[in-house]
């Protein structure tokens, strides 16, 4: 994976926070993904398709995503319910449509949102993609995101890049 696909996904992460939650977050160092890298207790998973293809992981404590879910909703939020996954759902939909936005030249096409819940869960990457995980801090407690993308190379351009065979009679 480019690092350079990972700078518009923690932009809309940090732009969606201040100006939807009214949140700072804080960036921690950005590392690669290891295999048993474990996450927080909610993540909202998007997958990303087109001349890229790959996928996002949100991924809040449970504070976190109980106090995201409290601001957009504008009520009081102690557990871990449908609308705290429809929260996260629509923060990791948001994310992704922010940044879909800053790499138009890979004309991505985003999925509905999926969420996990529980504690230390693993999201699975293809084997040929290793994520590029990025956390932060805010005043509700850990996140990070998770980004794995490739591109995929159209079959016109493999074609063009095919050595071309002459037949002799």
């Amino acid at each position: 994976m480019r690092a350079d696909y990972i700078n518009p996904f923690i932009s809309a992460l940090v732009n969606t926070f201040e100006t939807m939650l009214s949140c700072t977050l804080t960036r921690g160092p950005l590392y690669l993904r290891g295999q048993e890298t474990q996450l927080h207790d909610v993540s909202g998973v998007i997958g990303l398709s087109g001349h890229a293809q790959g996928t996002v992981v949100l991924s809040l404590e449970k504070q976190v995503a109980l106090q995201a879910a409290a601001t957009l909703l504008l009520c009081e939020t102690t557990e871990l319910n449908a609308d705290v996954v429809d929260a996260v759902g629509e923060l990791a939909n948001m994310v992704a449509g922010s940044a879909k936005a800053k790499l138009e030249e890979y004309q991505l096409s985003i999925s509905l949102p999926s969420v996990v819940l529980g504690a230390g869960h693993i999201v699975c990457f293809p084997s040929d993609v290793t994520p590029i995980c990025v956390p932060f801090t805010s005043p509700w407690g850990q996140l990070k995101i998770e980004v794995g993308l490739t591109e995929v190379r159209s079959l016109v351009s493999q074609a063009n890049q095919m050595p071309l065979a002459c037949a002799t009679h």
